[in-house]
């Protein structure tokens, strides 16, 4: 096996590998296209006594200007239907593949399922570690497995869908984020397709005639275009904060006020409130400081628009919180990794 240190790239600009835009370099960088090589990587990261972190497609993250190590940009490939049975069908796609090329790639096929989530920038390999989810749909509602390499032992490992602790937005690899690198993640697809059109926006495709998984797609994409701005003009990291989940005590300090507030209920007796609403009702939507502010379209999205660094999508996000927590008394909390 060859090892790594001659693919090792100093002083590596990670300023366009970022959807943000953030000015971000990292001391060396590396992309990773063979599973069988991170074992020498990171041995090799032991000798150098240097921390490595994993980066996909660089769409949930908030990176420094500098990081004193190496970063590793997960470049796996490759995407197959594994099996099919009465169960449905069996689809694999390796941890580099783009997760909206994914979710093309199975309408191509004729396959339905997880249309819901086309236009989510980022990478499969990070799907499962946040359970990407968007108009009703989560990644666990059709996830059977992945197989992780685990930094502590030096060896790969298969997780069933039980093991994975799905939540909103969240998994066990949230929580151990320096422990396991996801290499490849397998769906199971239904064969008797049913459409998910339980949000707004998607209801009317009924009504139009018989929906199939190409249509849904399509009108996700449409919704998604129409409401968030495209990182590659306007640099951001998708939806910035996570809808909080409250007491219904919290819930109802709101909705006294705003009867109409968005609100779903949870279990647990808590509710769901939309952190896209509460920071425009909180009059921060096209709010700026300095060079990001939150967009103009949608006010759950942070832009960046020049020159940005970590430390002004910090101080912006703080400022979203506390000005949020002062007007409704509600914690927010923020969807992309500070790296």
């Amino acid at each position: 096996m060859t090892e790594p240190v001659a693919t090792l790239i100093p002083d590596f600009d990670l300023s366009a590998r970022n959807t943000l835009a953030l000015r971000a370099r990292s001391r060396f960088g590396i992309a990773v296209s063979d599973a069988d090589a991170l074992g020498a990587l990171f041995d090799l990261a032991a000798q150098m006594a240097l921390p490595v972190r994993v980066l996909g497609g660089g769409s949930n993250v908030v990176l420094a200007p500098e990081f004193d190590g190496i970063t590793a940009l997960m470049a796996l490939k490759g995407k197959r239907v594994v099996a099919e049975d009465e169960n449905g069908i069996l689809i694999e796609a390796a941890a580099g593949e783009t997760w909206h090329d994914l979710v093309a790639w199975t309408i191509e096929q004729g396959l339905g399922g997880i249309e819901n989530l086309a236009l989510i920038p980022g990478t499969v390999g990070a799907a499962p570690v946040q359970n990407i989810g968007a108009y009703g749909a989560e990644l666990a509602d059709h996830f059977a497995s992945l197989v992780a390499y685990d930094r502590q032992t030096g060896a790969q490992r298969s997780f069933e869908r039980a093991q994975c602790a799905f939540a909103y937005r969240d998994s066990v690899f949230k929580h151990e984020p320096d422990r396991y690198v996801v290499l490849s993640v397998r769906l199971l697809l239904p064969r008797a397709w049913v459409p998910n059109l339980n949000f707004a926006g998607l209801s009317d495709l009924a009504d139009a005639g018989e929906p199939n998984p190409r249509t849904v797609m399509e009108r996700v994409i449409a919704l998604r275009s129409s409401k968030l701005p495209d990182w590659r003009v306007h640099p951001n990291a998708g939806s910035f904060f996570q809808n909080p989940i409250v007491a219904q005590s919290a819930a109802n300090v709101v909705l006294a006020e705003f009867p109409t507030a968005p609100n779903f209920p949870q279990a647990e007796g808590k509710v769901k409130l939309s952190a896209g609403w509460l920071i425009e009702k909180s009059g921060l939507k096209g709010f700026r400081m300095g060079p990001v502010g939150m967009s103009e379209r949608h006010a759950l999205v942070v832009v960046n628009y020049g020159g940005a660094e970590q430390g002004d999508v910090a101080a912006l996000a703080g400022h979203v919180k506390e000005t949020v927590k002062a007007r409704f008394g509600v914690e927010l909390h923020e969807e992309p990794v500070f790296l």
